[in-house]
């Protein structure tokens, strides 16, 4: 443990302690030069240590104690930010000045992390803090130390609050709730995109009054006879449909982009899609692949399956090499017989990259439904958008141009291949992703 190395006395010496001594010792020089100074000296200095010693008293002899407690939750959301809360009461009988050092995560690489305050007697007080972590794993607190001064303020005393604790971040789970509406409404949108609800479904949910704007093709005339008022049907998107996520976890996947890489931005839309998708009555289902490696969740809508999918995506690392499409296309052939959503995060940075895989994929959506998801480099439209005045700015939007061009032409020939593609930012991923499969059960492709 962290704090098994800490040495073992607990007196701290504070800044006020040696500025008092560094004005003695001025003040000692001076009478060295002016004697009549030289008693008023000797007075200070036994002042001072008159007020040394009542702080050892107060710290270390009276009774007293401060007792605290670090409140954290035992799972944390990937690229959110996640509360903690240190609890602190006060049981001396005079006022503290607190310091609070709190060990943290080594992931977190923060290394000047302190809270102050001052707590009276026989008080409480809360300092919260966030966390926003980077990675997904496992974070190990170290002890929480707190360091007391009474009101004299010469010297500090650590005081050990808090053990050792861990804490294990997950896929971004905080921002289902903002997506968890969407299941539960018959009008959708998402971020600032529209989908309009066309044509019936394939499932009768309920007769209902007929208003203004309501498809009259849907009018029962039996109901509506025996009523005496117009009704109509209201159907509902066909449910038990298979969603899976795929997600492609080779070198391509890690390149970073705020302070996550992009498999991590997938993982975070795959787990706020598939939570849509159970919402939706659909099953759910992942596939995760790497060079010939090839891990398949069955979509099932069971009880826990979700949280079975989030285990999953916990455990998901990228590797350096380039991925098998031949392996995924083969396992998918040999697992999936009924037809499914294929999400597809991936990202093919060149033309020729696609041109490699492509055979691979127009086999996938011969039986499948394949959207390819990709990420748009958002440096390099920066770089685009930003004024050039010399010629090595003027080198740099060319090649930002060409690889952006490229990067559409790359969307085009999906397209083009009858394979639905998505290029969308890292930040409107999930966004981009649950408009398009909104628009997709909308519309009755699956």
């Amino acid at each position: 443990m962290a704090s098994a190395t800490r040495p073992s006395f607990s007196l701290f010496i504070r800044p006020l302690w040696y500025g008092t001594l560094a004005v003695l010792v001025v003040l000692f020089l001076i009478a060295f030069f002016v004697p009549l100074l030289y008693a008023p000296a000797l007075v200070a200095m036994a002042i001072w240590a008159f007020f040394t010693v009542l702080d050892v008293v107060l710290l270390f002899l009276l009774p007293g104690s401060l007792s605290g407690t670090r409140q954290l939750s035992p799972k944390w959301s990937l690229g959110d930010h996640n509360e903690v809360l240190i609890h602190l009461h006060n049981h001396y009988p005079f006022s503290l000045s607190i310091s609070i050092t709190d060990e943290l995560p080594p992931q977190l690489q923060l290394r000047q992390h302190s809270l102050s305050c001052k707590l009276r007697y026989n008080s409480s007080h809360s300092l919260p803090y966030s966390i926003r972590p980077t990675s997904r794993g496992l974070y190990s607190y170290g002890q929480l130390w707190a360091y007391i001064a009474s009101p004299i303020g010469l010297l500090s005393k650590r005081v050990a609050l808090a053990p050792a604790a861990d804490v294990r971040v997950y896929p971004s789970f905080q921002r289902l709730r903002q997506y968890q509406l969407l299941a539960q409404t018959e009008s959708h949108r998402v971020g600032e995109k529209k989908i309009r609800r066309i044509g019936n479904s394939l499932e009768f949910e309920k007769i209902k009054d007929y208003t203004l704007g309501d498809d009259i093709r849907n009018i029962n005339w039996a109901a509506t006879a025996r009523r005496g008022a117009m009704m109509t049907n209201i159907y509902t998107d066909a449910r038990q449909q298979q969603i899976y996520c795929v997600i492609d976890k080779g070198r391509s996947m890690k390149m970073p982009f705020d302070q996550l890489t992009l498999l991590d931005h997938a993982i975070n839309a795959s787990l706020a899609l598939l939570h849509i998708a159970l919402r939706k009555q659909d099953k759910a289902g992942l596939i995760t692949f790497a060079t010939n490696q090839v891990s398949i969740i069955p979509a099932q809508r069971r009880n826990n399956h979700f949280l079975a999918i989030q285990e999953a995506l916990y455990a998901q690392q990228t590797s350096f090499l380039e991925s098998d499409y031949n392996s995924l296309r083969s396992h998918i052939h040999q697992h999936l017989s009924q037809r499914s959503l294929l999400m597809l995060f991936t990202n093919f940075e060149s033309l020729a990259a696609l041109q490699r895989q492509l055979p691979n994929l127009l086999l996938l959506a011969r039986k499948h439904l394949l959207c390819v998801v990709m990420f748009e480099n958002t440096l390099l439209s920066q770089l685009q958008q930003s004024p050039a005045s010399t010629t090595a700015q003027v080198y740099t939007h060319t090649i930002a141009n060409q690889f952006i061009f490229e990067k559409k032409q790359i969307i085009r020939e999906l397209r083009h291949h009858g394979i639905l593609a998505i290029l969308s930012s890292p930040q409107q991923l999930t966004t981009a992703v649950i408009n398009q499969y909104l628009a997709l059960k909308t519309s009755q492709q699956l």
